[in-house]
């Protein structure tokens, strides 16, 4: 899989793109466990990616869903034994 970052919302802590290979569009978030710092990517609505500026309250409200565990079945690929916690 290759994820093409769009738009980093640094302040934010996430990012959102669309993956190569697929063209799922995606919400990434940092996560951390005791070994390594990466991303969880999540699907979301194309058109979410496409308008990002106009939908900037639902990319933050997936987020904090993606940060507490409650966007879980939207995970593309599947959460690892050790997972990590969102920084």
């Amino acid at each position: 899989m290759k994820f093409v970052d769009k738009r980093i919302f640094k302040g934010e802590r996430f990012s959102i793109g669309i993956e190569a290979t697929t063209g799922r569009s995606y919400l990434a978030i940092p996560v951390a466990n005791s070994l390594v710092e990466y991303e969880e990517y999540y699907e979301i609505d194309q058109a979410l990616v496409e308008d990002c500026a106009n939908n900037l309250e639902a990319l933050l409200e997936i987020a904090r869903l993606c940060r507490t565990r409650q966007f879980d079945h939207h995970l593309i690929m599947p959460a690892g034994r050790l997972r990590g916690t969102a920084l």
